[in-house]
């Protein structure tokens, strides 16, 4: 039996309907060439955050440099974070054109942390672009609007602090593909926790997506979560920093990438909800001083250790996340000369 769903006459928010209006473009409306008029004396920096991406990082890399660094000079520094990668990726990236720097070179002397934010700070503090671009390393058909997309509406209004790519994202199946069945994170977890707690949030079409850009002094003011909560925290606390008005959103088309399993799409669900948590603390929504638990416990058919009567290995993750502090608490620590990647 289904579960009842009340049905309302309740309308989208007047503030959500408003921004998504006025702050929404399309890449398409971001042509190359006015860019590079808009940017002026700005620079521009891309970074990567890659982890044994050697399958798609090269192709990324090219169409970046041959697009908008050769043709059209829009792009000033084109960076690779080397996330630990135990493959190729630094000497796929390099051969490429990118600059490539080590996570851990970038972070020495700092506590070691993992995962995908920390990779992102390390990319910022080697960048040194006055507008920052992420994009992740794992897009395949990657295209030069992707880049452009974000960058426009950076260069043509300065009341615009950081921009948010969205996107079609098609979930390959066996024998099917459903056009938009990527995302389930995001329809599951953090479109509904939000909704519930920041509202003003709700006009964002991929609040999980992996490709924005945003000026470097207001980058530099927020803290990047370790692991799967980056973009979460990232939006609500610029979303604190700036004002939603600040916050914009491009339609970057389609979006092809490879998906996790359920049980992985459930340790980043969890870890959203951890980094939702601990700013529900800041806010004292939540109980001060009381930490949930970041041990999540799930199944696993045909493992080693199947137990008796369940038919299943019991598997225990630690989904905890931390926070490297805001850039600019930290710039007099940090080389002074990027260490590339070996």
């Amino acid at each position: 039996m289904g579960v009842p769903v009340r049905e309302s006459d309740s309308t989208v928010s007047p503030v959500v309907e408003a921004w998504a209006t006025y702050r929404t473009s399309t890449a398409a409306d971001w042509p190359a060439r006015r860019l590079v008029r808009a940017k002026g004396a700005s620079r521009v920096s891309v970074v990567l955050p890659a982890r044994n991406e050697e399958a798609t990082v090269g192709a990324i890399v090219s169409t970046v440099r041959e697009h908008l660094m050769d043709r059209v000079p829009l792009v000033d520094e084109l960076i690779v974070v080397d996330s630990r990668s135990t493959d190729r990726t630094a000497q796929v990236a390099r051969a490429a054109g990118a600059e490539v720097v080590s996570q851990d070179a970038m972070t020495r002397g700092l506590p070691r942390l993992t995962g995908k934010g920390d990779a992102l700070w390390a990319g910022l503090a080697a960048a040194e672009g006055d507008v920052v671009a992420f994009v992740d390393a794992d897009l395949r058909e990657f295209r030069p609007h992707f880049v452009t997309g974000l960058l426009g509406p950076l260069l043509t209004d300065p009341s615009v602090e950081f921009v948010k790519g969205f996107y079609h994202r098609p979930l390959v199946g066996a024998t099917s593909v459903e056009p938009d069945g990527g995302g389930r994170v995001t329809e599951l977890m953090a479109r509904p926790l939000l909704n519930l707690f920041w509202p003003e949030l709700a006009g964002f079409v991929q609040p999980l997506a992996g490709e924005y850009a945003g000026r470097r002094e207001v980058l530099e003011r927020v803290p990047f979560v370790t692991g799967y909560g980056v973009e979460t925290a990232m939006l609500i606390d610029l979303l604190e920093l700036v004002g939603l008005d600040a916050l914009a959103q491009v339609d970057l088309g389609e979006r092809k990438h490879r998906h996790q399993d359920t049980a992985a799409l459930g340790r980043m669900s969890a870890q959203i909800m951890l980094t939702a948590w601990s700013r529900l603390q800041r806010r004292g929504w939540a109980a001060p001083g009381v930490a949930p638990t970041a041990l999540l416990t799930q199944f696993r058919r045909g493992g080693s250790e199947t137990l008796p009567n369940l038919d299943r290995e019991i598997v225990v993750n630690d989904v905890s996340v931390q926070e490297r502090p805001p850039l600019a608490q930290l710039r007099h620590r940090l080389p002074r000369r990027r260490v590339a990647a070996a």
